[in-house]
């Protein structure tokens, strides 16, 4: 639509009028820019710059106030609470600076205003998980365990990712771990998991089985990857038999398909999970110069891929990169079994299987299977192996050893897939 002014006084008017809004507006922006690049500094200079371009934006005096209430060179509390309070004379529903003004008073031994200014950044911010997180960790400080367990359970119940700390900071005051789990932890997979790994990292094998009964009574979804750490931690510690439980109780409540036949106590393999890096599935080393290892799924036995195993032939390759654990009864005979096709699979040194156990003190001994080469096609690979006298734990490692023939590097590629390790039979005394 268009103004028509009826002389040309009236357009003069409006003319002057739209070039000082425009000065001033440049004006204002002009401010506004400075002050905020004075501020991104970071320094004394920088802020004390940035409150008097823009003495009222809350802003500037906020963090003018946590300037002097962190600075390493010269801290000073006194200024700090003066800034503090002069943003929250403009702004007093930040939550932010309630929150950091609480912590001065709280060096500076007024707890009582400390608590006050913590309870009006609850009032003005009530649902904030930073509020209730810093509010229950000072009260825990001022030795009030019930009503900082309740903060502290509003925060994590609003960021279940700080279950682990929640967790580690109450466990210090009360070492109850049901207690802690029933008045603060939220009964969540993720945090649970992460509570369990906190007490894994500071070696507390005994809190950490307790948590894992509480979990698994929730019933959750999960897949066995969500155990590795755990359970590696476990057999770290001696507790072989704990370990293969909770991967098993892990892998019951997953929808992982591993397709192992009847009576294997070899997890997976088939290769078919997808989980592999440490527990009871696959774990792939780094391999050596010359040796390539990946799941094919052009290639397979069975099922929906195969291991595949490339060598390229410049190097004479001692190879034990791939593993898994296995729990064995003792005293029982087992087959070792496994499907291998090969394709110019060159040296007198081809791919082959290696069976370790260990007694319940230590390493007891190791086996190997036949091994395969040169070009072939699916074929099965057997070898019998008898447990002995306080064996529980076995490994089956994918290798090829070092060859001493007049040209003993290696090139071709093997495919491997449904290994097995079945019990027979009980062995004779």
């Amino acid at each position: 639509m268009l103004l028509r002014f009826p002389n040309a006084a009236a357009r003069l008017a409006v003319l002057v009028f739209a070039l000082a809004l425009a000065a001033t507006l440049t004006f204002f922006g002009i401010r506004n820019a400075r002050a905020t690049s004075q501020a991104g500094l970071g320094t004394h200079a920088g802020y004390e710059a940035a409150v008097r371009l823009e003495p009222s934006n809350p802003e500037n005096w906020y963090l003018l106030g946590r300037y002097w209430q962190y600075t390493l060179d010269e801290p000073d509390p006194s200024r700090a609470i003066s800034n503090f309070r002069r943003a929250l004379s403009l702004n007093p529903r930040s939550a932010d600076t309630w929150l950091d003004l609480g912590t001065v008073y709280e060096s500076e031994g007024d707890f009582p205003a400390a608590r006050d200014a913590y309870l009006q950044a609850r009032k003005a911010y009530p649902t904030s998980a930073a509020v209730a997180w810093r509010y229950g960790n000072f009260l825990l400080r001022r030795d009030e365990v019930q009503q900082a367990f309740a903060e502290i359970r509003r925060a994590v119940y609003a960021d279940p990712k700080r279950s682990a700390e929640a967790f580690s900071r109450c466990w210090r005051v009360d070492p109850n771990v049901e207690s802690i789990l029933d008045k603060v932890i939220p009964p969540d997979r993720a945090a649970y998991l992460d509570v369990i790994r906190e007490l894994a990292a500071a070696d507390q094998l005994t809190a950490t089985l307790t948590v894992w009964r509480r979990l698994i009574s929730l019933h959750p979804r999960m897949s066995p990857a969500d155990v590795i750490f755990f359970t590696d931690f476990l057999v770290q510690k001696g507790q072989f038999t704990d370990a293969h439980r909770i991967w098993q109780e892990a892998f019951l409540l997953s929808d992982v398909v591993t397709g192992d036949p009847a009576g294997s106590v070899l997890w997976d393999g088939g290769f078919e999970s997808g989980v592999r890096g440490g527990g009871f599935a696959w774990f792939f080393s780094a391999s050596p110069p010359g040796v390539q290892a990946s799941l094919d799924r052009r290639q397979k036995h069975t099922g929906k891929q195969s291991l595949r195993l490339f060598f390229g032939g410049k190097h004479n390759t001692n190879y034990e990169g791939i593993c898994a654990n296995v729990e064995v009864q003792p005293e029982t005979t087992y087959r070792l079994s496994a499907w291998v096709r090969t394709q110019t699979l060159t040296s007198d040194e081809g791919v082959r299987f290696r069976l370790s156990w260990f007694s319940d003190s230590h390493a007891s001994g190791s086996t190997d299977s036949q091994d395969s080469r040169g070009t072939q096609p699916w074929t099965r690979i057997e070898m019998p192996w008898s447990s002995g006298k306080g064996v529980h734990r076995a490994r089956v490692c994918v290798l090829r050893n070092l060859s001493r023939g007049l040209d003993p590097r290696i090139q071709g590629t093997a495919w491997i897939d449904d290994i097995s390790l079945v019990p027979i039979g009980t062995t004779n005394p």
